[in-house]
């Protein structure tokens, strides 16, 4: 069966691969036929009726016009490539990595974003992402926030490498935009889809333009998805990887003349779920957790994996936990499966989102445009994990936050013909309470682990939390073309952060979780208060970047462009901890940067899109997990270099066939390691920065049959591979992704009505692949992973009128 699954994905690739080479070989002799440069572009025209338009740098322009590394969607494209939500993406655009659930969260709507190798893993709210997410052109601070579902959508932007003299909130790895539908004036319509699957799987959408006057609009949409998990826990049955959620979203448009209009929005979504679909990867027998854990629970053999070298002052030595299959052992016996969890620990993953903005346009004259962008939003979420997915209380997280931010940005828009312009200032303010409660089987002092090895309970670290940024910046870029072909741009940006904290640390002995392990309780309670940060802890943060790119258009089907950009991301507070610092003083991190070199080439030939980019960015400071004991911190500890190649391609024939496809070639060098006393790094100049595989490639490839009457049929395949990649700092093989292919196909028949139905199946090889992995094997001595959902099929409804 194997071997024909092997046979099977092999033709799919090869034919795929056959394909997409015979199309763009068949655009050339077109091209022979078309060397007038008039008659090329006429050409350009007549293939592409629905030229791609960006908002990259903050104005409508054509994609191809753009000197920046952009993969830009249309709302069809993304669901004719069964696109739902932003994790999707990953699938469709060259060096992005999008995974769900954080690895600290325990939230299936916590997003880790990376884009080129840059991005960061640790979802808490002392760390800035780094790829900042917009959603109509509004910053969303919050990792929780970053999972978004495509139901009203416009179109989707990737922007590649530093972002910032155009952007309120700067960003170091890229931006994504999400632009939903704006309320039409004068035109009622409505659009909706109702999709069914297996695994139970329910979800519908809907949304209705309403024409309110000649100057006014509204515009309402909604929706839901249901799905069972596909990860089971032993002990209680409860399904991991289920989805239930929804979302409303509502938009009223008023334009009372040309100078002026006003887009007035505010969503709302919520998720309720059993928890992300960590399963048991493996346990490092050798660590002190597991050997502990297993001597407090009676497995036969265990010994104490300590001998007093003097009074109070324990000394590790080497457990001796056998490798037997008992249940009271902590070994890799304890292993239940890919898609069974062997943990009893209490588990739940919970968001809620929501937000208003409002976005005026003020013509001034016919050269200048203010543009002013209000917004307020509140993300609350909790998630928790058992981390050691096993019935040992070997670690469990329970992480939650509330967040409030607030933004204002203002916009001069400057058009002078040969020379443009953009000014901008920018304030973003966010307030996040957050609340960690860690338990563990490994306590700070030696009193506790004694009577852990006595049969005592685990202990509980908690720590709340309240972390503050306030942000200015001023930015701007200027465009100027001299002559004709040739674009010359300029921009710099101040930015300036202040990032506050203060905390309280307890830690509890016992622990109030309800533990499954058969573990006498303790008569006495010890513990405490750690320490408190009564005062709230500022640091500051400011820097001045830049950009700066040169781009000639040749002829008006090919332009090349080369850019420099620089961007950097503010330091915090670490707020984690499980005993007392030296000084009780809270531990913080500095700032990171990146410096990026880009040449790229676009061309739009006859019926072929193709575009190129070649890169080198310089990683500095980069803030990386260290690990002091059992506690992840964050230090400024990294230099890196990343170079990468890029190439996108479509393509459209005149009699149905369509081509899409993308691939990126990464090559990332850790170049030094900053040891930080008392600190154990995670990492080695060795290893490969996380989230950067050498290789992802994808491609779609459809064809539309006209049957007659106004009738389309489509079938349709999908495919995209990704080479290694690893999801922390560190090699680990256990949770590392040696590389998969995983290929989707469907067909869909379309009505003269408006409505289409569709079927498919995802994962249709039923490849088995890692999208999300986590460790401590040093210290507590857990791996955990995820596996995407095995192969699913659905079936859909959808019409527009």
């Amino acid at each position: 069966m194997n071997g024909l699954r092997s046979t099977t994905r092999a033709a799919f690739m090869y034919g795929a691969a056959a394909a997409a080479f015979a199309t763009t070989a068949m655009a050339f002799p077109a091209l022979a036929q078309d060397s007038p440069a008039q008659d090329i572009s006429a050409e350009v025209t007549e293939a592409d009726p629905t030229e791609i338009i960006v908002t990259a740098r903050r104005r409508e322009e054509s994609l191809q016009d753009t000197p920046v590394a952009i993969s830009a969607f249309s709302s069809e494209m993304l669901e004719q490539r069964q696109i739902l939500q932003t994790q999707d993406l990953e699938r469709i655009t060259p060096s992005l990595q999008f995974k769900p659930a954080g690895q600290l969260s325990g939230n299936s709507a916590s997003s880790v974003v990376f884009i080129r190798g840059v991005g960061q893993v640790d979802p808490t709210a002392a760390v800035d992402p780094g790829v900042g997410i917009y959603l109509d052109e509004v910053y969303l601070g919050r990792a929780v926030g970053g999972a978004i579902d495509f139901g009203d959508i416009a179109g989707v932007e990737v922007l590649r490498g530093p972002q910032g003299t155009l952007f309120g909130r700067n960003t170091i790895g890229g931006a994504i935009l999400v632009r939903t539908r704006q309320p039409e004036l004068g035109k009622f319509g409505a659009r909706g889809r109702v999709r069914v699957g297996n695994d139970n799987l329910v979800e519908g959408f809907a949304a209705l333009n309403i024409p309110i006057g000649d100057t006014l609009a509204a515009r309402v949409s909604g929706g839901f998805r249901k799905r069972d998990g596909y990860v089971i826990r032993a002990v209680d049955g409860l399904d991991l990887g289920n989805e239930n959620g929804y979302s409303f979203n509502g938009a009223l448009k008023w334009e009372p003349s040309s100078d002026f209009d006003l887009f007035l929005r505010a969503d709302y979504s919520k998720r309720d779920e059993h928890g992300a679909p960590f399963v048991f990867a493996g346990i490092n027998e050798q660590a002190p957790v597991a050997a502990i854990v297993s001597v407090a629970a009676g497995c036969p053999g265990a010994t104490i994996p300590f001998a007093p070298i003097a009074p109070g002052n324990p000394r590790f030595g080497a457990p001796n936990v056998p490798l037997i299959n008992d249940s009271r052992c902590a070994n890799d016996f304890q292993a239940r499966g890919d898609f069974v969890n062997g943990g009893t620990a209490p588990v739940m993953s919970m968001s809620e989102v929501w937000g208003v903005a409002g976005t005026a346009n003020i013509r001034l004259t016919d050269q200048a445009l203010v543009k002013l962008i209000s917004a307020y939003r509140e993300t609350e979420s909790r998630g928790i994990r058992d981390a050691d997915n096993t019935p040992f209380t070997m670690i469990t997280t329970d992480v939650g936050s509330k967040s409030q931010q607030f933004s204002q940005e203002i916009q001069l828009q400057l058009d002078f013909g040969k020379v443009s312009g953009i000014l901008g200032g920018y304030y973003f303010n966010e307030t996040t309470d957050e609340r960690a409660t860690v338990y563990l089987a490994f306590p700070p002092s030696p009193p506790v682990i004694s009577s852990i090895l006595a049969g005592g309970p685990t202990s509980r670290d908690l720590q709340v939390s309240r972390l503050k940024t306030d942000s200015l910046a001023v930015f701007g870029e200027v465009t100027w073309a001299p002559v004709d072909g040739l674009e010359l741009s300029g921009g710099l940006r101040y930015t300036s952060d202040r990032k506050f904290y203060q905390g309280t640390v307890f830690n509890l002995f016992p622990s109030t979780l309800p533990d499954p392990n058969p573990l006498p309780t303790l008569a006495t309670t010890q513990g405490g208060p750690l320490f408190i940060f009564n005062r709230p802890f500022q640091q500051s943060f400011s820097a001045l970047t830049g950009s700066a790119s040169v781009q000639y258009r040749w002829t008006p089907a090919i332009s090349t462009y080369a850019s420099y950009a620089k961007s950097f991301k503010s330091g915090g507070f670490n707020t984690r901890y499980n005993a007392a610092t030296a000084d009780n003083l809270p531990v913080p991190f500095g700032e990171e940067s990146v410096t990026s070199y880009e040449v790229g080439v676009k061309t739009n030939i006859g019926r072929l899109r193709l575009n190129l980019a070649a890169f080198e960015a310089q990683y500095s400071d980069i803030q990386l997990i260290f690990r002091q004991g059992v506690v992840p911190l964050l230090f400024n500890a990294g230099e890196a270099r990343i170079r990468g190649l890029e190439a996108e391609a479509s393509y459209r024939t005149s009699w149905g066939l369509m081509f899409d496809g993308s691939v990126s070639v990464l090559d990332d060098k850790i170049k030094s390691i900053t040891p930080i006393p008392g600190a154990t790094a995670t990492v080695t100049p060795n290893d490969d920065l996380p989230f950067t595989p050498d290789l992802q490639a994808n491609f779609g490839l459809s064809y539309a049959i006209e049957l007659g009457g106004g009738t389309t049929l489509t079938p349709r395949i999908d495919g995209s591979y990704t080479s290694k990649i690893t999801f922390i700092t560190g090699s680990i093989p256990l949770i590392e992704e040696d590389g998969y292919f995983t290929g989707n196909a469907s067909l869909s028949l379309k009505l003269d009505n408006g409505l289409e139905l569709t079927a498919g199946v995802n994962n249709v090889f039923d490849e088995r692949y890692l999208i999300q992995g986590n460790a401590s094997l040093a210290t507590l001595g857990y791996a955990e992973r995820i596996f995407a959902r095995p192969r699913n099929w659905f079936v859909q409804v959808s019409g527009s009128f």
